[in-house]
């Protein structure tokens, strides 16, 4: 399996960006899906973007805000986030699929997953 690690998480005020990467030991990202998922406390971790070659998939609550973008060179995955909303505030993971024929917006259909990266937007 593929080693992950998010970066990039921080504070940021309300309407603010950021931007995180997801970059990959072990394995290459350029065949299978790459996802980006959120978990706040006691909620479910939820899907929030996920790219495959060129095609990419959001969420209805981050559309038009956050841009998924790979760099094959880097072997990292990007989630760059715009207008950010208190409601944004969560854990960020990035995580990959070792086989493809699935869904990218389940959690359960992937197989690597980085420790996550804290995204906090102040009101």
């Amino acid at each position: 399996q593929a080693q992950l690690v998010e970066s990039g998480g921080g504070l940021v005020q309300a309407g603010g960006s950021l931007r995180l990467s997801c970059a990959a030991s072990g394995r290459t990202f350029s065949t299978y899906a790459v996802g980006w998922f959120r978990q706040v406390p006691e909620k479910e971790r939820e899907f929030v973007a996920a790219i495959r070659f060129y095609r990419t998939a959001y969420a209805d609550s981050v559309k038009g805000r956050f841009t998924i973008s790979r760099d094959n060179a880097k072997n990292t995955v990007y989630l760059q986030m715009n207008s950010l909303k208190p409601e944004d505030t969560a854990v960020y993971y990035c995580a990959a699929q070792d086989w493809g024929g699935r869904s990218w917006s389940e959690e359960w259909n992937y197989d690597s997953w980085g420790r996550g990266t804290q995204v906090t937007v102040s009101s």
